[in-house]
């Protein structure tokens, strides 16, 4: 019991009150308090997430109106690149009606050596050339080997459009269109073939009538071999 004296000492001494409830907007700024840096790391994450996706799905991106793949052992020069896009792009047409005609150029390039580094990098350009190809995306082919090339994917339809057989030597002997420095402004041969893509099915992501006038433009231009 407590004492007579401490009763007296502390009589004029009120318990303290609770706190007033927390209103919602303090509530807001108490857990911002404790949680800022959560949220900093949740938000850039978020926007890599985004920006993942949004890729993925071309969002932001300028979508071509043709694209080329090129498979070759060396790079092409930033000189005969612009030239490619120079003449193709006069070629073509604007075929998604965006007011501007833009040719994609990707290149699948690979190294003549044995080393495991060579072998890896030369596997993993093999392994994005092949889901180009099955996606159906490239259907026009450049390259400095079209015998290596069509042995290898059996992709290469003839002038016409037409398939080879599946004998992988049916095709030789045919002609394929060179594409040549001069028919693109410049003063050499680019040693460069230019090839369609056959397709054994109407599965097919771009458009056949403006690939088709694309590829009779090229003919016109082209040398054959």
């Amino acid at each position: 019991m407590a004492s007579e004296y401490l009763k007296w000492k502390y009589r004029d001494v009120k318990p303290a009150e609770p706190p007033p409830p927390l209103t919602g907007r303090r509530k807001l700024k108490n857990w911002f308090h404790y949680n800022w840096g959560w949220l900093l790391v949740g938000a850039a994450l978020f926007a890599v997430v985004l920006g993942m996706v949004l890729n993925a799905l071309g969002v932001g991106k300028t979508k071509p109106d043709y694209i080329f793949a090129y498979v070759g052992r060396s790079e092409l020069s930033p000189e005969t690149q612009t030239a490619l896009f120079t003449a193709l792009e006069a070629l073509g047409q604007d075929v998604n009606g965006d007011g501007k005609t833009v040719v994609e150029l990707r290149p699948y390039v690979t190294v003549d050596a044995s080393d495991e580094n060579a072998l890896a990098a030369n596997y993993a350009v093999d392994v994005r050339l092949v889901a180009d190809i099955t996606a159906g995306e490239s259907v026009f082919f450049l390259t400095d080997d079209p015998q290596a090339l069509q042995k290898d994917y059996q992709i290469l339809a003839f002038p016409d459009g037409t398939m080879p057989a599946e004998d992988d030597t049916a095709w030789e002997g045919k002609a394929l269109p060179v594409w040549t420095l001069p028919a693109l402004g410049l003063s050499e041969d680019t040693g460069l073939y230019i090839g369609i893509r056959g397709f054994v099915s109407d599965k097919r992501v771009t458009d056949k009538a403006a690939d088709d006038a694309l590829w009779g433009a090229i003919l016109k231009g082209a040398n054959f071999s």
